[in-house]
């Protein structure tokens, strides 16, 4: 079989695509081959006619004499060529890629790729045969089955064919010859038993006879002489064993074995690939790795790095101080809060146990517990003497903050060891000891301090590190870096004379510092010289010529260089960050582009003159931080960092700085002390103020995606919708409803009935669910009896609704309706009487986060191809309402595409999904999965990544193992494997230790081996626990417990306990001494876990989740219109469109679907005048909120001008000195006088598109919009002309200049529009019919297939590379005109060697102008075009 065979057909080309095919986006020509590949067929008939044609064209050129050359001659060059041709075929061959190769297989299943070393065609032989092996070819799923891997290679090592059984089968010589294809099973059964027929017998000649024609005693006589093969079968044997050790040795040898290896993923995916599917070696180890996922990625930078015990006690002190600030907590709590943190950090690193675990089995050791004493009572003796105080020291979050400050600690404590390695190293061959990095190294408790201690070596001993980088070949420990320019002059400095002048300040940069850190200790004095400075730099002690040859150079330089290192001293600046933190503000200033672009209904406005905000206040606000840096990212705002009472701070260093000594040398060398101080503070301030935002802003994000967090964890702390009469947990069948973003009443109502189990078993769509009404004499609507029937016969538990728009309101009214007068009520159940009831249904909207999704998402393609969006929309809200948390589990990394706090889109999606897993895992290991339903179900499925000790890799390994032991766990104990039952292991012991506990299997008291503790939430270490309490809540004896556990094992004891419904008698239990004998007797502290063995006993992993918890009205709002509180509120201004009008009222509808009435003393100020006659349907106007109903979507508005007049300014509350009024009138001022001169001011347009900007503003506004939108402004020629900016294109806008006429005023709009000699009575006709129309034509023309989007010059090369390729060809293309707005080239080349040309096009309403004719369609322009040039092309032959 031949690639030829591959290939479906061969396309017959016809004489012009035979030639060439056109690329249409380069203009290149691209030469068409035969589709034959000819390459791959061994005919060696075709290389003789090849041959043969190659010598008659060498005849025919006169290269060859034929009858010169010898006949011996010409067969040896026949025979080279042969062989030429044959080895560039085999290169072509080789160089076949993985794609070419994948495609092959695509074509042809059966189709096995070649190993590197093997001939192609033998290769595919032996795919054939691996077919008919029967074996089950192996997929992306078995990849990690070692056991498979071994068998399939010992498979094909048995399968192998050796040199002697091939040279012995002589009646299978030419089996392979032609490949047998075989159509289904019963084919191929066909073939295998043909050839356990054909098989021949060990060492024996099969079909000799019956080939040779011999009768058996020729054949007897022909065995005597020539014997029966058998005689050599010693040396065959010896052969064969060589062959094995050949092949052991092929693979020991990865060089020898790698010819022969099997081909890996890699070798087919790409790497991106295998990434995305977690398939990589990295993965593949994280797999086998016996350590939690979620902590092997997170400390993968620092898997060489092991903690010392100084360290670790460093670590808790660490990580404690930083967070008791936060906790709050009493003097007398912050010891054992020390020590808790200790604890925590023990159990995270040394036991390697994840934060659930460690919450919910190591809890006694988040608690503080104290005994305080009572006072005795003298009445009741039997009284206690003391009560135990609890508090609790750490919660869950603090437990996952505690294992980000570890990995913080980690990265400290492996970028300070790299530090002192490479001080180490200057130590060892410079001799040299730093006293200011001995100290301050491992005084550095943050990054901040370490880079400013990295920053002081490389300034202080630059050269040093440049010669033990010479030394080492490299590059130290990754902390060398290559020395800029300035410390160069630095370092001739130091080793030059000027650094003497330096050393006469008197004083050292470290010890300055000392005395401004104003710590314990003798304060450093500065002395004086005995000269002046400009005395002593012009001596010649100082002159370094040439670079330093004046005084007042070395001066300056010695300054400099003072500065420098006050700058780079640890101390100096620890002295500096240590006062920003306490006495720095944050201040805004608005930037040239800001005065223009935030007005007062800015977003930005908020912060526009904020000025004096403590670093505390803007801790407590992180939102607004972000959206300052934000607007500081868009170039409207500049956000700084001022120290308060820098004048003082200043003076403090300069008296720190300067001499006591008072004489005129003393005076003139504190001046260049305050100098160089003054130098140094510059930089200084510049370092601290960027630092301070970019840990400010760090921890803004951080609070910021810990709220969301906190929301997500609302979220998924509730249960499912709980039936009536139900336990709280139960699953409830739903019936789901929505009409989407459909008009009420008008379009479809979609809905699916989902039965507890998740299946769908009915959808379908509603058009008319009204409810009649016996009084008016109407019935109800048409589906209404088909309605009622559907919940009469699927007794829903409840009836879920949701949409897109405020008409979802209406629809969920109306189901309301329906099942009060309808009296539709659910399931019947039992009450505490026992007697049967029902209640009314409830109808619920359903929160549609996950369901929006979820019905253009791939899954619900897969899981339901035949539905439709709206009716996948509806399931997802019926899964919602039966289970929240597996709905948010299954949206992977989709999650953060729900809104959880307004300011999340300021932070990195990373940080929010990383906090949005910890809220998962922390949920998902509350509830627990059960591992039995979580092979067969993919929805719980997706929980196993967010158990305890698992993540997505280990989830699927989990998975994948279970199948291949059977499918069931049967106990907890398996998943560590059970070699006696041959059940393989599932997870490692460390893993298994973190996860078990969280994987429950339903206990079955007929099986002999389920394990009633296995279905709680009790730890395996801790079943001994459980078991004793059950033994001593049912008062067995030692010799009674020994019978029982003997004859029924270990669990025996339990399964009593439940089997004689005694699970309450463990309440009777005293835990507490429980507890004390736990702790005296093993050290371990177990109240809070026999307490949970106590609930567990009684009720085995409760539901603890929050009840189902139903939208608040504010949420319902923000779902149905997608507005908040702060985004429409009464006193905004909004655009509306009028829907209805009468003389005393208007309904009008607000863009986000809220229904809003004007009454009419609200319509208008003139009495005179009826509002039909001021306002029409349809028309679009500014309308006021007066009041806004949240509950019915409502909203009263006023048409006054009285009303529009007064804008609406959102109320903040400020301190005096925190908002810059002053600067705020001058910008007003400003802006007005800006206006004035161009006219634009008091235009007051009752337009949702009029906005009081000019060209540069209108284009940057319109910027960001589609192409087509508009704005309309005032115009700078006056109070009579409107302008009319519109997006033509990317970066091209054209302004229109509108004339206005008829005016009732100079302020209000014209009657009579006119652009050019079109004229419009209003601004919607002139959008409508002047401006939409164009834009329609400008988008008819860039979709059609003649436009490129490049430039003019883009298009002008394409013609040009068309027509080279294609001489004989015309060609024309349009392209956008951005100088000229509104105008578009027509570029063409009428051949080859023609000059490109073009023409202008422009675009008029409705139609295009193309040399003063006008085209309604671009199929007109086209052929109007071709005419015109037509024509000119006769007129110039004529």
């Amino acid at each position: 079989m031949s690639a030829r065979d591959l290939i479906e057909g061969e396309a017959e080309l016809d004489d012009e695509e035979g030639d060439e095919s056109f690329d249409e986006e380069t203009g290149e020509v691209t030469r068409k081959t035969n589709g034959i590949n000819g390459h791959l067929d061994d005919s060696s008939e075709e290389e003789d006619d090849d041959d043969d044609e190659e010598a008659a064209r060498l005849v025919r050129e006169g290269f060859i004499v034929e009858d010169e050359e010898e006949p011996e001659e010409r067969e040896r060059r026949r025979r080279e060529k042969k062989k030429r041709r044959r080895e560039e075929r085999e290169e072509e061959e080789a160089g076949l890629d993985e794609e070419d190769l994948d495609l092959i297989g695509e074509a042809n299943p059966d189709f096995e790729r070649r190993a590197p070393s093997e001939p192609k065609l033998k290769r595919l032989k032996r795919g054939h045969k691996d077919d008919r092996d029967g074996r089950t070819p192996r997929g992306v799923g078995d990849i990690f089955d070692s056991d498979d891997d071994e068998d399939a290679a010992a498979d094909f090592e048995s399968r192998r064919p050796s040199h002697r059984t091939e040279g012995r089968k002589l009646e299978d010589e030419f089996a392979d010859f032609i490949e047998e294809d075989f159509s289904g099973d019963e084919g191929r059964a066909q073939h295998d038993d043909d050839e356990e027929v054909a098989r021949t017998v060990r060492r024996g000649f099969v079909g000799v006879k019956d080939a040779a024609g011999l009768d058996e005693t020729a054949l007897e006589d022909m065995k005597e002489a020539f014997g029966d093969g058998t005689e050599y079968d010693w040396a065959l044997d010896l052969q064969d064993q060589e062959d094995q050790e050949d092949r052991h040795l092929d693979s020991d040898d990865p060089e020898r074995s790698g010819l022969a290896k099997a081909i890996e993923l890699k070798d087919v995916f790409e790497p991106s690939q295998l990434a995305e599917r977690m398939l990589t070696d990295e993965d593949n180890l994280i797999r086998a790795t016996d350590e939690p996922e979620r902590f092997q990625i997170a400390r993968k930078p620092y898997k060489h790095l092991v903690l010392t015990d100084e360290q670790f006690k460093e670590e808790s002190i660490w990580i404690s101080n930083l967070m008791l600030p936060k906790k709050r907590l009493e003097p007398d709590l912050r010891d054992p809060f020390q020590k808790a943190v200790a604890k925590v950090l023990e159990f995270m690193i040394t036991d390697e146990n994840e934060v659930p675990f460690i919450f919910q089995h190591r809890k006694d050791y988040l608690i503080h517990a104290a005994k305080v004493a009572v006072t005795p009572d003298h009445n009741n003796p039997n009284a206690p003497q003391y009560v135990v105080s609890a508090e609790k020291l750490l919660n869950q979050s603090d437990l996952w903050d505690i294992f980000d400050m570890d990995l913080k600690f980690r990265a400290l404590v492996d970028k300070r060891n790299a530090l002192q390695r490479t001080y180490d190293n200057l130590v060892s061959i410079s001799n040299l000891h730093d006293k200011v990095f001995e100290e301050m190294l491992p005084a550095a408790v943050s990054m901040e301090e370490l880079q400013d201690v990295q920053d002081y070596l490389h300034f202080q001993h630059s050269s040093h590190l440049k010669d033990l980088a010479l030394v080492n070949g490299t590059e130290s420990n990754g902390t060398q870096r290559r020395p800029g320019a300035s410390k160069l002059i630095f370092e001739r400095i130091r080793n030059g004379k000027v650094y003497g002048l330096v050393r006469a300040f008197g004083i050292t940069a470290d010890a300055f510092a000392q005395n401004a850190l104003k710590r314990e200790g003798r304060r450093q004095y500065t002395e004086d010289p005995s000269e002046r400075p400009d005395d002593m730099a012009d001596s010649d002690s100082i002159l370094d010529p040439p670079d330093y040859s004046s005084g007042a150079q070395c001066l300056r330089a010695a300054k400099a260089m003072f500065a420098e290192e006050l700058v780079m001293s640890p101390k100096m600046r620890k002295v500096m960050r240590q006062t920003y933190y306490m006495d720095g503000v944050i201040e805004c200033f608005r930037t040239d582009k800001g005065l223009r672009k935030i007005d007062e209904q800015h977003p930005y406005y908020e912060f526009k003159y904020l000025r004096n905000q403590q670093l505390s206040d803007i801790a407590r606000q992180p939102d607004l931080f972000l959206r300052m840096l934000r607007a500081e990212d868009e170039g409207l705002v500049e956000v700084k960092v001022r120290l308060q009472g820098y004048d003082q701070f200043k003076k403090k260093l300069y008296s720190d700085l300067e001499s006591d000594n008072f004489s005129e040398v003393a005076d003139a060398w504190n001046r260049e002390r305050r100098e160089a101080l003054d130098m140094a503070l510059l930089r200084l301030d510049k370092i601290m103020a960027r630092g301070v935002k970019e840990n400010l802003k760090a921890e803004c994000e951080n609070q910021v995606a810990k709220s969301c967090r906190e929301e997500f964890l609302k979220k998924l702390d509730q249960a499912p919708y709980k039936p009536k009469g139900m336990i709280l947990g139960t699953v409830p069948r739903v019936l789901a409803l929505s009409n989407g973003s459909g008009t009420f009443g008008r379009e479809s109502i979609n809905w699916a009935w989902v039965e507890e189990d998740g299946r769908v078993l009915e959808n379908g769509r509603f058009l008319d669910l009204s409810v009649g009404d016996s009084e008016r004499g109407t019935e109800d609507g048409a589906d209404v009896r088909a309605f009622v029937e559907l919940v009469e016969r699927r007794k829903p538990d409840v009836i879920g609704v949701s949409g897109f728009s405020a008409d979802t309101r209406k629809l969920y009214k109306q189901l309301d309706d329906l099942v009060e007068q309808k009296d539709l009520r659910g399931a019947d159940y039992e009450d505490e009487d026992g007697n049967d009831r029902s209640d009314k249904l409830e109808v619920v909207i359903v929160n549609d986060e996950v369901a929006r999704l979820y019905q253009t998402s791939d899954r619900a393609n897969i899981e339901h191809p035949g539905f439709a969006p709206l009716t996948k929309y509806a399931v997802a809200l019926a899964k919602y309402l039966q289970n929240p948390m597996k709905e948010y589990a299954s949206l992977g990394r989709d999650i953060v595409s729900i809104s959880f706090d307004p300011s999340q889109q300021l932070v990195p999606q990373d940080k929010i999904l990383k906090q949005l897993e910890t809220a998962l895992v922390d949920m998902v290991n509350l509830c627990g999965v059960d591992i039995n339903e979580a092979v067969s179900d993919m929805y719980t499925a997706n929980l196993l990544p967010y158990v305890c000790g698992l993540g997505p890799r280990k989830a699927s390994q989990l998975l994948k193992a279970i199948n291949i032991n059977g499918g069931v766990v049967s106990t907890r104990a398996e998943l560590v494997g059970d070699p006696e039952q041959h059940k393989l292991p599932a997870v490692g012991p460390r893993v298994w230790n973190n996860c078990a506990s969280f994987l429950f299997i339903e206990f079955d008291s007929s099986e002999s081996e389920s394990d009633y503790l296995d279905n709680t939430r009790v730890h395996p270490e801790d079943y001994d626990l459980g078991r004793k309490m059950a033994a001593d809540a049912l008062e067995l004896d030692e010799e009674d417990i020994q019978a029982e556990t003997s004859e029924n094992g270990a669990g025996a004891i339990v399964r009593k306990l439940i089997k004689d419904d005694a699970q309450e008698k463990v309440n009777d239990l005293i835990l507490e001494e429980y507890a004390e004998q736990l702790e005296k007797n093993f050290n371990q502290r177990k109240r809070a876990t026999l307490e949970t063995i106590r609930a567990e006993l009684q009720q085995p992993y409760e539901e603890l989740r929050r009840n189902f918890a139903l939208l608040s009205t504010d949420e319902i709002f923000t779902m149905f219109t997608g507005e908040t509180r702060d985004s429409i509120c009464e006193g905004m201004i909004v655009p509306v469109s009028i829907k209805r009008v009468q003389d005393d009222v208007i309904e009008a509808r607000l863009d986000c679907g809220i229904e809003g009435t004007v009454p009419g003393h609200e319509i208008s100020e003139r009495q005179d005048v009826s509002a039909k006659q001021l306002y029409a349907i349809h028309q679009t106007v500014q309308a006021k909120i007066i009041y806004l109903n949240r509950k019915s979507l409502s909203a009263s508005l006023s048409l006054q001008e009285r009303q529009l007049r007064t804008p609406y300014r959102k109320e903040v509350d400020r301190m005096r000195d925190e908002w810059d009024e002053a600067e705020e009138q001058n910008d007003k001022e400003l802006m007005k006088e800006k206006n004035d001169v161009s006219g634009r001011t008091q235009r007051v347009i009752q337009h949702p598109l009029f906005k009081s900007f000019n060209a540069a503003q209108a284009e940057e506004y319109l910027g960001s919009q589609a192409r087509g939108d508009v704005v309309i402004r005032p115009s700078s020629k006056g109070l009579d002309h409107l302008a009319v900016t519109w997006k033509v294109s990317d970066n091209v806008y054209q302004h229109i200049d509108v004339l206005e006429m008829n005016k009732e005023n100079d302020y209000s709009a014209g009657k009579m529009l006119k652009i050019g000699r079109h004229t419009y009575s209003d601004l919607d006709e002139l959008i409508v019919n002047h401006v939409k129309a164009m834009a329609r034509k400008v988008d008819e023309m860039m979709l059609h297939e003649k436009f490129q989007n490049g430039s003019k010059a883009d298009t002008e090369r394409w013609l040009t590379t068309y027509t080279e390729a294609n001489p004989k060809r015309s060609v024309y293309n349009f392209c956008v005109n951005p100088k000229y707005p509104g105008y578009f080239y027509l570029c063409f080349k009428a051949g080859q060697h023609a000059q490109v040309q073009n023409w202008a096009v422009k675009v008029i309403p409705n139609a295009f102008e193309l040399q003063k004719n006008m085209y309604p369609d671009m199929r007109a322009l086209c052929n109007g075009f071709k005419l015109l040039f037509t024509n000119m092309q006769s007129g110039k032959r004529r």
